[in-house]
């Protein structure tokens, strides 16, 4: 049983399929590493001469000697997956790599270890003896001898790819888009200098090196404007830079504000731009590039989030036709990676984006045999453009190394000749959707690819509002993917839904500060780009910059309100039954207020009553001080509020409290009143008991009252009566209106 367990064991073991050699070797494992620089040109015709270059390094630890670099044509590539794996396999295989040309080798000294060389082989094209239009492999091995291998053999081998069609193609070209993206980070917050102008303060000046000559943004617009492409631009990038271009600010390392450096750069970069994008299509994102997906999975619930996205689409427009003259496509939508689903298109189409930019990996072709035009009409009017994930992602990575970049390069356009060879009697409609933010030598290798198409054997470029128009494939996947297919990986870099709310949190403190102002221009315009900026793109895999962006944003615009205040007043004393009690409210922003209401109320209205609410309306800069007209019925504390209100009755600001001591009904003070009223009671009185008397004497002198009585001129009974006193004069005048301090008393 034993032995028949272990023939059953073995012959298991010997019928699993090997783990091919490559995937078994690293790239160094190689006595000798081979790096091909450039490959000029790099899709040759058949009088083209080509030339290899590039460097030998020795990795091993002992000398090579007796070595030379050869040139091996491999097979002809069959499949758009068979190129993957080229450039990466470190392992020599003579049935693979091809015999050597051996007219065609460069000898190189003896190699000690750590040392490299440079070489470069031409020869004309025809002697590569290449056959059918297709892709190939080329090689560039270094055979040699060293302590560790004492016989000749390869000792090094690095392999690239060669497009190859001499002549016109053969059936339909392939139109091709590619997007020409210029977006950047976020650069610029709503903080301004206290001035009419409103200079703007930057965090810190890293877009000025951007636009730089040899920065990435230079590079762009640079390699860009002699290249067929439709360019994707960020607006807020425009306006960020438009900013620059007059006087700004920057945070400096010590907290000090110092003057931007990058006027000229950023007047230079604008110039640059609006001639490259002459005559090209131009699509802008919303204003911001928000962040489409984590809108769709955590802010469309938040109330009032989705707005933000129409207000950036509409800003979208108006900024590109303003600085750059032209009049975009803002009918697009281009989500992270072109990853979508069903939320992410729901969200992406609500703000009039039509045609929503996906890729290849998320609405997959589960059975196709060839590659599909882009278009795909997905219901409700609106269209997925579905770029090529193979040729989109071609470009990421570290290019900085010459021989990456030129491998991308020899990849891309392997990977356009097999799309048109896939159905060269069919006419298909490819767009090329590469990262968001490349860099200068990714940029750089785009270029070189985009180029290297140029002369239109087997393709021809395509606008990307073509491109949408063009006419579907019918059997191309038209099913957006659900929800759970979206990757965990893009996943976790979403802004929290806890984002989303601070952001309205902002929106909401804005629109109560807004309608006090009356020039609000000056606070919507600012604060509203930078709400937008708070959901952008660029924050995707930092939540602590995020998170930092939107405090600065909400502690400045806080910052603001509280310019609109009421000053601080002290407790008082009211020693009279009638007072005025001024209240002040100071302005602290350049410009006027209006729409506010200043309400005093008291805890207490039985023990003191006081106006209900009055208009507040103040220049900028200035105070305004409002009288309260109160009365006191009773003595004791009364605790007073005073808060501003905007005229919806919505409160503005925190409320102030002081207290009034009200001591005018004193004992003296009921006194006095007691007496003054005993007083005329008396007067009256005694007034009553003299005419009565008048009138009995009357009588009995045989007058009548109301007779004729005594006539003119006849002494009467009335003219001894005594003088009658009169009303008591008041005792109190009035006083000064202004504040009352500490222990005032409020007398009036």
């Amino acid at each position: 049983m034993t032995v028949l367990l272990g023939v059953l064991l073995l012959v298991g073991l010997v019928q699993l399929p090997a783990a091919p050699a490559a995937r078994a070797e690293s790239p160094t494992s190689r006595p000798v590493g081979v790096a091909i620089d450039t490959v000029t040109p790099v899709a040759p015709t058949q009088n083209d001469t080509i030339t290899l270059s590039g460097t030998v390094t020795n990795n091993s630890g002992s000398t090579v000697t007796d070595a030379h670099v050869g040139l091996r044509v491999g097979p002809q590539v069959s499949g758009r997956s068979d190129i993957d794996d080229i450039g990466y396999r470190a392992g020599f295989s003579p049935g693979t790599d091809g015999a050597e040309l051996g007219k065609h080798t460069q000898k190189i000294d003896k190699l000690a270890p750590g040392v490299s060389r440079e070489f470069s082989i031409s020869l004309p094209a025809k002697d590569l003896d290449l056959g059918h239009d297709g892709v190939y492999q080329l090689g560039v091995s270094l055979s040699g001898r060293s302590a560790d291998h004492p016989y000749e053999g390869v000792l090094g081998i690095q392999r690239t790819l060669l497009p190859w069609q001499p002549s016109g193609v053969e059936g339909k070209k392939t139109q091709l888009t590619f997007l020409w993206p210029l977006v950047s980070a976020t650069h610029l917050t709503a903080r301004t200098e206290k001035d009419q102008q409103q200079t703007p303060i930057f965090p810190n000046d890293d877009l000025a090196a951007e636009l730089a000559p040899g920065g990435r943004l230079n590079q762009l617009v640079a390699l860009g404007k002699d290249l067929k492409i439709t360019w994707v631009i960020d607006p807020d990038l425009l306006a960020t830079v438009e900013a620059m271009t007059k006087s700004y600010r920057v945070d400096g390392p010590d907290g000090k504000v110092v003057p931007g450096k990058g006027q000229a750069v950023a007047k230079q970069w604008l110039s640059r731009l609006q001639t490259a994008v002459a005559g090209h299509q131009v699509v802008a994102l919303p204003f911001g590039d928000p962040d489409l997906a984590s809108l769709a999975h955590r802010g469309k619930d938040v109330s009032g989030t989705l707005s933000h996205l129409q207000s950036a689409t509409e800003l979208a427009a108006t900024t590109v036709d303003t600085i750059l003259g032209v009049k975009p496509r803002t009918d697009f939508a281009w989500p992270v990676d072109g990853a979508v689903d069903s939320s992410i298109i729901d969200v992406a189409t609500s703000a009039g984006a039509h045609n929503v930019i996906a890729r290849s990996d998320s609405i997959r072709e589960p059975k196709a045999s060839y590659t599909p035009s882009a278009a795909r009409q997905i219901g409700g009017g609106n269209t997925a453009v579905v770029a090529d994930a193979r040729m989109s992602t071609v470009f990421q990575g570290d290019l900085i190394r010459a021989d990456n970049a030129s491998l991308a390069v020899q990849r891309f356009l392997a990977q356009s000749l097999l799309v048109n060879r896939q159905a060269p009697d069919d006419e298909r409609s490819i767009v090329v959707a590469p990262q968001r933010m490349p860099t200068t030598s990714q940029a750089q290798a785009m270029a070189a690819a985009i180029s290297g198409l140029s002369d239109g054997r087997w393709t021809t470029p395509l606008d990307l509002g073509d491109a949408a128009k063009a006419k579907p494939d019918p059997s191309a996947n038209q099913q957006v993917p659900g929800s759970g297919s979206y990757p965990e990986s893009l996943r976790a870099q979403e802004l929290p839904t806890e984002a989303f709310q601070e952001i309205q949190k902002t929106q909401s403190t804005l629109d109560s500060f807004k309608v006090i102002l009356t020039s609000e221009d000056r606070v919507v315009t600012p604060f509203g780009s930078a709400i937008m900026r708070e959901m952008s793109t660029s924050w995707r895999g930092d939540r602590n910059g995020a998170a930092d962006f939107r405090d600065a944003v909400q502690s400045y615009l806080y910052e603001l309100t509280r310019q609109v205040q009421l000053i601080k007043k002290s407790d008082a004393t009211l020693s009279g039954r009638d007072a005025t009690l001024p209240i002040t409210v100071q302005n602290g922003l350049l410009q006027g207020i209006d729409g506010l209401r200043l309400v005093l109320e008291s805890s207490q209205p039985n023990r003191l009553k006081v106006d209900a609410s009055q208009p507040v309306k103040i220049e900028g800069g200035h105070r305004q001080t409002l009288k309260f007209e109160t009365r006191a019925n009773a003595n004791g504390p009364v605790k007073l509020t005073a808060r501003l209100y905007t005229d919806d009755g919505q409160p503005y600001g925190e409320p102030m409290y002081f207290y009034v001591h009200v001591t005018s009904i004193t004992p003296m003070v009921l006194l006095v009143i007691a007496g003054g009223v005993l007083l005329l009671i008396l007067a009256g009185l005694r007034i009553y008991l003299q005419r009565k008397r008048s009138a009995a004497r009357g009588t009995a002198d045989g007058g009548a009252p109301g007779g004729e009585g005594n006539g003119p001129g006849d002494s009467g009974p009335g003219d001894d009566r005594p003088e009658v006193p009169g009303d008591p004069a008041p005792d109190t005048g009035s006083e000064s209106t202004d504040p009352s301090g500490t222990g005032e008393k409020v007398d009036r």
